[in-house]
């Protein structure tokens, strides 16, 4: 059992605020079939197969570097080919927008010393996008570490985990501090590790398993526990809350990073999709968390009538 899974086991035995109905589990895999394995970045308004192997990487590496906390009062959105655009289609396609405009934002030197200026430019919509510094400061750690220790190629760091995205995730996290995911729950150290895991399950989704994305033991990657998927999930009724955190969502009461209903929140949903892939598994052998996780997100990219809000927490990690 990975680190990822173990720490969730131990939240969910002991959680508190967070619950899953197994009949609602039970129903999500009756209704899970083979047209729902779809890649998310597929429904994007920028097709990143269009760029060259080494471009795609290193498009990948910085969306998934500065890809989260997009809430906000109004939400940060951006105009894209007269569209408008928000949440991470709105970060792919400020991304995509750079590169059509000739900034070089997927170059390591670049990046390492990019200015305020230049990513307010990049990042320019009809508000700042919350988290700002935070995000400069990732791009600036990005460029630098790609210069020192890996010629400035991100390539040449998937090389050295010798197509294995268990090994690729362990070199994530430790050559990029800001990629390094994980908390304390009840004394206990557990992790998450969503960005990192995203950008394997990215990586090896955009390349179709083959060249840079033919990574094996991908069926260890877990769900990328974010604000979205317990979205879906309560929604679909495999969630219920205390009436405390249901009051604080429902109420759009910001949640603290790392307080105990946070951090049972992000477990449940890597443990439930874990449950959910295994019985998948026996009707789909191909189907791993990375397709039920993308079809739960892209689930949560549908606005229903009576859809409850998702819990805003304020942080780099989703």
């Amino acid at each position: 059992m990975n680190r990822v899974i173990e720490s969730a086991k131990f939240i969910v035995e002991n959680s508190q605020h967070v619950k899953i109905n197994s009949k609602k589990v039970d129903e999500f895999v009756n209704y899970f079939n083979h047209s729902h394995i779809k890649h998310w970045i597929d429904e994007s308004p920028f097709n990143l197969r269009k760029l060259n192997p080494k471009d795609r990487l290193h498009f990948l590496l910085v969306f998934n570097s500065i890809s989260f906390s997009y809430w906000g009062d109004p939400k940060w959105k951006i105009q894209y080919h007269s569209k408008e655009v928000d949440g991470v289609y709105g970060m792919i396609c400020a991304i995509a927008r750079a590169i059509e405009n000739n900034v070089p934002i997927l170059d390591a030197k670049f990046l390492s010393e990019i200015k305020e200026s230049e990513l307010s430019k990049i990042l320019e919509g009809n508000v700042q996008i919350p988290l700002f510094e935070e995000r400069l400061n990732i791009l600036r750690e990005i460029g630098t570490t790609l210069l020192k220790k890996f010629g400035g190629d991100f390539t040449n760091l998937i090389k050295k985990a010798n197509g294995d995205s268990q090994k690729l995730l362990s070199l994530i996290v430790e050559n990029f501090p800001s990629f390094e995911d994980s908390s304390t729950y009840k004394g206990k150290r557990v992790y998450f590790y969503k960005r990192a895991q995203l950008l394997i399950s990215d990586i090896v989704q955009s390349f179709d398993g083959h060249e840079f994305g033919r990574l094996k033991n991908i069926n260890e990657l877990t769900a990328c526990a974010d604000y979205k998927l317990p979205f879906v999930l309560r929604r679909l009724g495999i969630f219920s809350y205390s009436d405390y955190l249901a009051d604080k969502i429902d109420n759009q009461e910001p949640i603290e990073k790392d307080s105990e209903e946070e951090i049972e929140l992000r477990a449940n949903t890597i443990w439930v999709v874990e449950l959910i892939k295994q019985k998948v598994k026996k009707k789909i052998a191909h189907a791993d968390s990375i397709h039920v996780n993308d079809h739960l997100w892209l689930l949560g990219q549908k606005k229903l009538k009576n859809d409850k809000p998702y819990h805003l927490t304020r942080t780099t990690s989703y």
